[in-house]
């Protein structure tokens, strides 16, 4: 492949007392625990799902945490088979970068699960400098005054915080390199490395640096996950907006009928100026309604031969680029479908995907359905098929 892979370490054994449900003298990992409702790892998971520009995510867990993993793991077309990674963190990206051999992608992106509040313009600004650099790490400038002690009991230095970064993730390389690198570190370092920008530094690439964010911290105390929830509060000054849309296209002869880009073989197909893509109509309307942004035929009107045989993705595209362009994000798209035949249900889960693929979120935010009209109406009489899709989006208080 030459797309973008995402891993996300998720080995570590740290654990904290929880108070979600468990006694305190009970306590699970730290990259499984909750802030708001979601595990860690399940907002990084969702993080790079939901990102339109990385193509597999690559989790990396710990020996005994595959029964908590599949609890967690939220489901997504990205999201490839988990691996178990080693006794230590450098140990389990080596073993994320194997797993992704066969697939050979351009560009990794390696993120710690205990960065759950990683941002869509970090990921964005990693991967832009990533078009000239073969390593990029986003960092914030350090902001208190730093001290250095040789003993830990008297102050002997005081470096220069203008020229000092605090490293965060993710933490963006060309695979081939930080696969060398690793590989080689592994056999003949004898350091420990406590990030892949360290094991590029030591293997002589050159690191350039891109923009972090503040909120992006690693959870690691009870104070960490009190500060992400807080964050996380502040970041959620959102509102929810809710779209609909309807289409209804007649049946005609033909041999397949096209929904959700699943080509479903039939006695008929659907007419249209188009490609009569019902299921794709109706989400790209809801999405527009719920911005305030009028329907399809507004931004392509059928009165335009350009637009003639288009496939339907290129509308639905365009409206889940205008939600992210405001600002917001796709929460969910829920999409029902009715006709009589042909059946829907077996194509429903590829529809899914193929819909969570346009829009550049995670299968989970994507349902289908299917209905008949108990033989009544124009739908029962086989003469056409009825499409209904909701869209609820979240999008910038006060953005109007």
């Amino acid at each position: 492949m030459s797309g973008v892979a995402v891993i996300i370490v998720a080995g570590g054994k740290g654990i904290r007392a929880t108070s979600q449900g468990l006694s305190r003298d009970e306590a699970i990992p730290k990259q499984y625990q909750l802030i708001a409702g979601f595990s860690l790892i399940s907002r990084s998971i969702l993080a790079f799902a939901d990102h339109r520009k990385i193509d597999v995510i690559q989790c990396v867990i710990g020996q005994d945490h595959r029964e908590l993993y599949d609890l967690h793991a939220l489901e997504s077309g990205k999201l490839l088979e988990p691996v178990v990674g080693g006794s230590e963190r450098q140990a389990s990206v080596l073993a994320g970068l194997d797993a992704l051999e066969k697939l050979r992608p351009e560009l990794v992106l390696i993120h710690d699960a205990a960065r759950p509040l990683v941002s869509p313009e970090v990921i964005e600004d990693v991967l832009k400098h990533l078009k000239s650099a073969t390593a990029v790490l986003p960092v914030v400038s350090v902001v208190p005054t730093i001290k250095h002690s040789e003993d830990g009991a008297r102050v002997d230095g005081t470096p220069d915080r203008s020229k000092l970064y605090e490293a965060q993730t993710p933490q963006g390389f060309r695979y081939p390199d930080i696969l060398e690198a690793h590989r080689k570190a592994a056999k003949e370092a004898d350091m420990v490395f406590t990030d892949d920008a360290s094991i590029a530094e030591w293997a002589g690439m050159e690191v350039a640096l891109s923009k972090g964010e503040r909120h992006n911290i690693k959870v690691t105390t009870p104070e960490d996950f009190a500060l992400a929830e807080l964050y996380l509060g502040q970041k959620q000054a959102m509102e929810t907006r809710t779209g609909t849309g309807l289409d209804i296209h007649r049946f005609v002869t033909g041999d397949k009928v096209r929904l959700a880009e699943v080509d479903i073989p039939h006695t008929h197909r659907l007419e249209g100026h188009s490609d009569a893509d019902a299921a794709l109509h109706v989400l790209t309307d809801a999405l527009l309604g719920a911005l305030g942004e009028g329907d399809i035929g507004r931004h392509f009107p059928p009165s335009e031969p350009r637009w003639k045989g288009e496939p339907s993705a290129t509308f639905l595209q365009f409206a889940a680029e205008r939600v992210r362009e405001r600002g917001g994000r796709i929460v969910h798209l829920d999409l029902t479908l009715m006709c009589e035949a042909p059946k829907i249900g077996p194509h429903a889960d590829r529809m899914r995907e193929n819909i969570a693929r346009i829009c550049g979120i995670a299968v989970s935010r994507v349902s289908v359905k299917a209905t008949t009209s108990e033989k009544m109406g124009f739908v029962g009489r086989g003469e056409g098929l009825f499409a209904h899709g909701t869209a609820s989006i979240e999008v910038p208080r006060g953005d109007d």
